[in-house]
């Protein structure tokens, strides 16, 4: 609605449209909802002007004349851009650079004149800065969007969250003037900082550390959050971040000793306390996570900083993941999740942050009900430059922190040689955390004072800049300036002050090398598979009944799909002497037990309450009203909650997620399903850094399970391999288990034993898709009730004809039932099929034993779908020729060498099926 509203509108409709807008902002037309949206308050009462500061000479507002309707627009419109695009002009570079601007907020650029401003009441605009007019609002405007911190806010969809913030902003809430003694604190915690930098790089000349310089203000602001989430009620504060800083984090946030820091650069080995885990292969030191107490006003608060590879940004959803494992109560039944007990961080490189997409995935789990944490700080420690790629090069938006525009997140930047503002921006930050529970932004903007590492030379690239640098005083020396020019302290106490850290750090440092002196460094020692009994995984035959009956059981007045009804009766009939329990019956029956045991479960994936292949049905929806109702969140005798949500279509994230819940939650069977097996493949730098090296680099492990369809049933080549060559060729050292289960019940009983086994490792398994309803792979309520997983499985009509035996096909998953209910296998008595159900750890007795049983045995043979590069077949063979007896030959039926998974057409998949079923069972 245009300024020309002013000269026709009839004051009193004015009032009655806006005290409606009041109450609600979508009941007025668009056009008035802008108008008072952007700033008039028109013809209401108006409040009595905010105060002016001591000190200031307020102009006395003139009476705004009839005539005089479009000056008031024009100076809305001034407001509204102050508001979006006050930040262009904002003093954000340390390094003194030119703020870009916008003449939008500039009111000549308008045509407003002094004398129009000072005629124009500032009540009329909604504005809460102090002053009457215009024209003394004016100052405090550009004071606080233009300033050394400025803010994009106007791009949030919620009118209630704009509002908010706009008054917040304008009020000055988060801003607090630090007492003289506050001042002094800060200063020495800047002090403290810098001092460590220096005196590593001193101290440990040419090692890489990754230097915080540039970004000192990191920790005094990571001290404020901790203490603002305290009195929040947060006990747990978890934080993410890449390797810049992470020293100084760790020593001065986590409070690591410096004695464990210093013993990295020594060597380490064979010092007491290090970063490395017992056993394992380590990591360089600023990887390395770590957990401690930091204290504050309102009791000790757990600070974990999680390990993080090379990889940056891949640990926010394990942050994420974390952190909802802290705030999830699995105490009970229904597993409540309080946001406020535990405060998620991350800190982001500026080019890692626009560049890379696991921030954009992790931004999209934020608001969804499994994934929530209650808001997010994401601090971006902006360096203004990638390694050596300037931001013109790095990103297509003006902003590193733009990204975050799309998920409607509030940006607040601050220049980090202003420290008193960065904490402010702080304050604003978990304020908003407190009221909307939602991610906020901190684009804290600095410079790197060293290359990418302290061996890097930045001035082959970014020649300009680094003089720029070389000239500005670290920002420790730009406050103990200010402070002495404000009284506060003499400027020689702050030198004073910086040489006593620095001589404490080295007075440290020589006594740990006194500790070392004739000390023998220790060979690296390996991690081993602990021995443990293997657990109880039968379950009573008449519990399991009543367990599946509950199953079975919905409200009365619940109308299940008529179909999905008749599929769900048989899982009744199935525990009948007849059998026929299929694999998601099997599956829910084992998670119905551990619920009774007391092992909270939590199962997530793309389209998991259903199943992919529609197999699953733990979430049942009404079919006339859609309503929802999970049985196996409603079982009598259960003492453990069970987490159950879709994911959404993303691997990366929420496969990281589900690793730091897992990590946090040692007692619980997470559980995570791609869709099919192979999707997993956008999640490898989860499984490659976290999953699979996490034991050795960081000594953290978890009983994380993965469930990856597998199997070639003609889908082409995006439908078939879960890439199980990948994970046994990352099996090492006992670090995870990889299972291809032929049974139901085999599946039961692992799924089981993954939940109640003393050693935890994750766990991959290769999961059925078309043996799903196959009625040949079907087991009975006794295999259930009796028994425990096998890792080798003999075949069952070889047992009593071994004398006949000449060849052993061992194979692993669907492919058994492709040879075995081949029209050929009746006519090949010489053969055996047994199936290797656990393929790592390589279960070498099970399968030793098992070829000693065929005393005329000529040839062992692995059988396999996959192409003869991929599968489990270069894992295997090896194993199988030190297993054998020299006179027994060993050899392979594959699909020849590919680059491609599976065939694309259905005909050249049924071929190459026949013949490997053919070559296997052939005389």
């Amino acid at each position: 609605m245009s300024s020309d509203i002013f000269r026709t509108m009839n004051a009193g409709y004015a009032q009655v449209m806006y005290e409606q807008y009041l109450r609600d902002p979508d009941s007025v037309d668009e056009g008035w909802r802008e108008l008072f949206e952007n700033g008039v308050r028109g013809l209401e009462p108006a409040p009595p002007p905010v105060a002016a500061p001591p000190g200031s000479a307020p102009s006395a507002p003139v009476a705004v004349s009839a005539a005089e309707p479009q000056a008031i627009a024009t100076a809305m419109s001034v407001v509204k851009a102050f508001r979006t695009h006050g930040h262009l002009g904002a003093r954000l570079d340390p390094l003194g650079s030119e703020p870009a601007g916008d003449p939008a907020y500039d009111p000549a650029s308008v045509g407003l004149t002094e004398e129009a401003m000072r005629r124009i009441p500032a009540s009329l605009l909604r504005i809460a800065v102090p002053g009457a007019t215009f024209a003394d609002a004016l100052p405090h405007l550009v004071a606080t969007y233009c300033g050394t911190m400025a803010y994009e806010k106007e791009h949030i969809a919620s009118h209630e969250e704009r509002v908010w913030l706009r008054h917040v902003i304008e009020v000055g809430a988060h801003r607090k003037a630090l007492a003289p003694d506050e001042k002094k604190r800060l200063l020495s915690r800047l002090t403290a900082v810098e001092a460590l930098e220096h005196f590593l790089h001193k101290a440990y000349l040419g090692h890489k550390r990754f230097s915080i310089e540039g970004l000192d203000v990191t920790v005094p602001m990571l001290d404020l959050l901790i203490e603002l989430a305290a009195a929040a009620g947060a006990r747990t504060v978890v934080i993410g971040m890449a390797h810049r800083g992470r020293l100084n984090v760790l020593a001065h946030v986590v409070n690591l000793p410096y004695e464990t820091i210093f013993a990295e650069f020594e060597g380490g080995r064979n010092v007491e306390e290090t970063l490395a885990p017992e056993g394992g292969t380590g990591d360089v030191k600023y990887h390395h996570g770590a957990e401690g107490v930091h204290r504050t006003a309102t009791g000790p608060v757990t600070v974990t900083l999680s390990p993080n590879p090379s990889h940056l940004e891949a640990v926010n959803p394990v942050v994420e993941g974390r952190a909802r494992a802290v705030q999830t109560d699995r105490r009970g039944l229904e597993a409540p999740h309080d946001g406020t007990v535990a405060v998620p961080v991350l800190i982001h490189g500026d080019a890692a942050f626009a560049g890379q997409g696991v921030v954009a995935e992790t931004f999209n789990l934020a608001r969804l009900a499994g994934y929530a944490t209650g808001g997010t700080i994401h601090l971006i420690g902006n360096n203004q430059v990638g390694f050596t790629t300037d931001p013109k090069e790095a990103r297509s938006t003006d902003y590193s922190s733009d990204l975050a525009k799309g998920f409607d997140v509030p940006i607040i930047h601050v220049n980090a040689d202003d420290p008193e503002a960065c904490l402010s921006a702080v304050r604003l930050a978990m304020m908003y955390r407190n009221t909307f529970h939602g991610d906020v932004v901190i684009d804290l903007v600095g410079y790197r004072r060293h290359g990418h590492n302290e061996g890097d030379e930045p001035s082959y690239t970014q020649p300009v800049m680094v003089e720029r640098i070389q000239r500005t005083p670290t920002v420790r020396q730009r406050y103990a300036a200010q402070l002495a020019r404000e009284g506060v302290l003499d400027a020689a106490w702050a030198e004073a002050e910086a040489e006593a850290a620095y001589r404490r750090l080295a007075d440290i440092q020589q006594a740990l090398k006194a500790s070392l002196r004739g000390g023998q460094g220790e060979e690296p020692q390996r991690i081993s598979a602990q021995a443990a009994p293997e657990p109880e995984t039968a379950v009573p035959a008449g519990l399991l009944a009543l367990l599946n009956a509950e199953l079975l059981a919905v409200p009365e007045g619940f109308t299940v799909n008529p179909k999905l009804a008749k599929q769900l009766e048989r899982r009744r009939e199935a525990l009948g002497p007849a059998g026929g329990i299929e694999w998601a019956h099997a599956e829910a029956l084992a998670l119905a037990s551990l619920l009774v045991e007391g092992t909270p479960i939590r199962l997530t994936g793309q389209d998991t309450e259903r199943g992919t292949f529609s197999q699953r049905h733990l979430v049942l929806h009404d079919a006339s009203d859609g309503r929802r109702y999970a049985p196996i969140r409603h079982l009598a005798r259960a003492r453990a909650p069970f987490e159950l949500h879709n994911s959404p279509l993303s691997e990366f994230a929420c496969l990281g997620f589900e690793y730091g819940y897992a990590a946090a939650a040692p007692e619980a069977l997470v559980v995570w399903e791609a869709q099919f097996g192979d999707f997993a493949n956008g999640a490898e730098v989860i499984v490659d850094q976290f999953i699979i090296a996490g034991l050795a680099k960081w000594g953290q492990t978890s009983r994380l399970t993965l469930l990856l369809p597998h199997g070639y049933e003609g889908q082409g080549p995006e439908h078939s391999s879960a890439r199980l060559e990948r994970f046994l060729a990352l099996g090492a050292e006992g670090n995870i288990g990889v299972a291809n289960c032929t049974t139901p019940a085999q599946y039961f009983h692992l799924l089981r034993r993954q939940a109640r086994h003393a050693v935890m490792r994750p766990l991959v398994i290769m999961t059925p898709k078309s043996l799903l309803r196959l009625p040949q792979a079907t087991s009975r309520l006794s295999d259930l009730a009796g028994g425990a997983f096998r890792p080798v499985l003999e075949d069952p009509e070889a047992a009593g004809r071994r004398d006949a035996v000449t060849r052993l096909v061992l194979c692993s998953g669907k492919v058994y039932y492709d040879v075995q209910n081949s029209p050929a296998r009746a006519a090949a008595p010489h053969v055996a099929v047994g199936r290797v159900e656990l393929l790592y750890p390589f279960p070498a007795a099970e399968v030793g034993a098992l070829v000693t049983r065929y005393p005329r045995l000529a040839e062992v043979v692995w059988v396999q779908e996959e192409p003869r590069n991929m599968g489990a077949r270069k894992f295997v063979l090896p194993k199988l020729r030190d297993l054998a007896p020299a006179a027994v030959a060993i050899r392979d039926v594959s699909r020849p060498e590919r680059s491609s998974p599976a065939e694309g057409y259905p005909a050249a998949h049924a071929a190459e099926q026949a013949r490997i079923v053919r070559e296997a069972l052939e005389p």
